[in-house]
């Protein structure tokens, strides 16, 4: 058994941060939005690419917390394709037993969007061949922070604070991925090297791997690559020896 194949039976979970959208238009004398519109076909092609290689989960950074602040021209757009995804790709996701979840604050989306999200989630939650979690919303300061709070409410209502060894896992439990497990791998596109807050907690001990592929441009070619270098690396978790060390 190849290095490869060894990695794709130990990974459990892969997160994208999509990026490199508008220098892709730009290169080409395009507007952003023709950039956008390339990267839902990227996002089609990395969910048949997790799919292919028996990925059980694939998170995708859609829209962060700290995008609104780009130009309202941009962002209805952005909102429009979110739309387009929505009704054109859930029948198609559920036909192929993907689950889709969402992550992210909702109250900010528009009502028709959280609709269609709620709609999703409900008609593909008993799927089971890939999870598809994309975060909408979403930074990784506000999850935690969020998650914070909620975990002191809970522990004033009960009046019993826990142990030392409780704390942690009773605060995961309270994040947006309760549910999902911590990513092996966080790709990265466009050559930027940093995470652009983004799952801050559940990337302890992930594995990065930046490419300089832009995200209209990546392929399941990228995502063989990315890993194929995860299985060259030597994951300790804080020890001497990793775990997974052969």
């Amino acid at each position: 058994m190849s290095d490869t194949e060894i990695a794709h039976e130990t990974i459990n979970h892969i997160a994208i941060i999509m990026d490199g959208n508008g220098r892709w238009a730009k290169s080409r004398g395009l507007p952003r939005t023709a950039g956008h519109k390339q990267g839902v076909e990227a996002a089609r092609r990395a969910v048949r690419a997790a799919g292919d290689l028996n990925i059980p989960y694939l998170t995708l950074f859609g829209f962060s917390t700290e995008n609104w602040s780009r130009p309202q021209e941009e962002v209805n757009d952005l909102m429009g394709l979110l739309r387009y995804y929505l009704k054109s790709e859930t029948a198609d996701l559920h036909k192929n037993g993907v689950k889709l979840q969402v992550i992210g604050h909702r109250a900010a989306l528009a009502a028709d969007i959280v609709k269609m999200i709620d709609n999703a989630e409900k008609l593909t939650k008993d799927n089971t061949n890939l999870t598809v979690c994309i975060a909408l919303n979403y930074g990784g300061r506000q999850e935690i922070l969020h998650a914070a709070k909620r975990l002191v409410e809970d522990q004033v209502a009960k009046g019993q604070p826990l142990s030392q060894d409780e704390i942690e896992e009773a605060f995961s439990s309270r994040l947006m991925t309760t549910e999902i497990p911590d990513p092996d791998i966080l790709i990265r596109t466009s050559g930027e090297q940093r995470i652009s807050n983004f799952l801050l907690w559940q990337c302890a001990y992930t594995e990065f791997v930046f490419m300089d592929t832009l995200w209209p441009d990546f392929t399941k070619d990228d995502l063989d690559r990315a890993v194929k270098e995860f299985s060259l690396r030597d994951r300790r978790f804080g020890g001497v020896k990793s775990k997974n060390s052969r």
